[in-house]
């Protein structure tokens, strides 16, 4: 989440009221308009306050438009009956909700199937907000074990963890290694590889590296890691050297595709080298924000002495998150979305997304005017750049007249060492059609014409036109 602060100069002006807004005397309802940065002296009757701030949100974008995040913007109606039903439900309650629990035991039961887990029912794993808390909580795992192998020199000066990733992770490994003390050690882009290679991780491991991050669907450009290469790279790592390095997937989106659209590709725990695996709920799993899950291969990968065993409300109960009380609403739309579709309607589902990232990419490439840089095969997500000709305008300035007609596509930077290159990208997800698909290229296309017609880009400060891009 941001950090909010302070604004410099706060807004003193009042609320805006509609003497509407009166409860039943249009002009006796509200005599003065509450106050916005403290707490209004006395209560409000809820249509009022529930005016006032639907009001205030009208001005955010449309979430259908947002063609930036990976999040889940719709499920269907029952899904959202159900959620309503349970999101007075405290998680972490085990005992007073023991049925939300076991619907929580049976999504990981059904993920350790999904991902190959060697014996299903003896894997371990625990639901999250999402991917960032599932992402820590996988390596404190990675830290823990490695600090039990090198007890004889950890803590020391001359031991200091160490975690090997691609400069495109999700920001949340950043925070992780600063959180925790870990060295984050991140292999740069060069030329036209985009995310981590096999011999480039090789090559940063050492005695003190706890593990590799490998990303199954990259948020910069929609490709997926070559996680079989990188365990294969550490396999011939330790016949030379002896050290053995386990492999994290960071499966936020991607592991919720491949299984369903990749089968035959070899990423999860079919390779003894990996060791856990995460995903977003929210995003490919196709439940609304925000719920992710976190699994280990076995009960051995996981340290015991991280799981808290905690007398609440009468009962011992093992927890291993970041956070303690959270609603039950999402746990229950995720095991709902599993039950309702199954394999089969997962694999509709994500083909026809990663159906229209392919179409809409072919056509977009088709105007003449950009170059692609991924085209929705894996992830059903593309980036694309100008073409080489291109002078008058940039990504930035498409960003910005796209978004004047309700479509919000982030445009960004690469990291080091590709800081040259700015791009757009398109997320597809359940809910964004063909037919959508079809009008944003079109309006597209009607901008083209005004966009070669600038004399120059018009974007000043690309720091701050980049678009977040996770």
């Amino acid at each position: 989440m941001p950090l909010h602060q302070g604004p410099d100069r706060p807004d003193d002006r009042p609320l805006s009221v509609n003497p509407f807004y009166g409860e039943a005397n249009p002009v006796g309802g509200m005599t003065e308009a509450p106050p916005k940065h403290r707490l209004p002296d006395g209560p409000l009757p809820p249509m009022t306050a529930y005016q006032l701030v639907h009001d205030e949100l009208m001005l955010d974008g449309n979430s259908r438009l947002n063609l930036a995040t990976f999040v889940t913007t719709w499920m269907e109606p029952q899904a959202g009956v159900l959620m309503a039903e349970c999101r007075d439900k405290n998680m972490i309650d085990k005992d007073e909700y023991p049925r939300t629990a076991e619907l929580e035991r049976r999504c990981v039961a059904m993920l350790a199937d999904l991902w190959n887990a060697p014996d299903p029912a003896a894997a371990v794993g625990c639901s999250t907000t999402g991917s960032s808390e599932a992402c820590m909580l996988a390596g404190m795992a990675l830290k823990r074990r490695w600090a039990r192998r090198n007890a004889d020199r950890y803590p020391s000066r001359e031991a200091r963890p160490n975690l090997v990733m691609g400069v495109n992770v999700q920001v949340c490994w950043e925070k992780f290694c600063d959180f925790w003390e870990v060295e984050a050690r991140q292999v740069p882009m060069e030329g036209e590889r985009y995310h981590l290679s096999a011999e480039a991780a090789a090559a940063l491991c050492d005695e003190n590296t706890i593990g590799v991050v490998t990303v199954l669907g990259s948020t910069f450009d929609g490709s997926y890691e070559p996680v079989a290469e990188v365990c294969a790279a550490l396999d011939a790592l330790q016949e030379r050297t002896g050290l053995d390095i386990p492999v994290h997937v960071d499966g936020a989106s991607g592991a919720m595709v491949a299984p369903f659209l990749d089968e035959d590709l070899v990423w999860d725990f079919r390779l003894p080298r990996v060791s856990s695996v995460n995903t977003s709920g929210h995003k490919y799993g196709l439940v609304y924000p925000g719920v992710g899950w976190a699994l280990w291969r076995t009960p051995a990968e996981l340290p015991d002495e991280l799981v808290f065993r905690v007398n609440y409300l009468g009962g011992d109960m093992p927890t291993f998150a970041l956070n303690f009380s959270r609603p039950g609403a999402q746990v229950v739309a995720q095991y709902y979305t599993f039950l309702r579709l199954g394999r089969e309607g997962y694999r509709a589902v994500q083909q026809a997304s990663r159906d229209v990232a392919r179409g809409l990419a072919t056509r977009i490439e088709a105007l003449g005017d950009f170059r692609l840089l991924t085209r929705g095969d894996e992830l059903p997500v593309f980036a694309f750049t100008t073409a080489p000709d291109v002078s008058a305008y940039d990504v930035f300035d498409v960003a910005r007249r796209l978004r004047e007609r309700g479509w919000l596509v982030p445009a960004y930077t690469f990291p080091a060492n590709r800081e040259d290159l700015a791009v757009l990208r398109v997320v597809c997800r359940n809910g964004f059609s063909s037919d959508l698909a079809q009008l944003f290229v079109e309006d597209l296309g009607r901008l083209l014409p005004e966009l070669r017609r600038q004399p120059h880009p018009l974007t000043r400060d690309r720091g701050v036109a980049t678009g977040f891009h996770h």
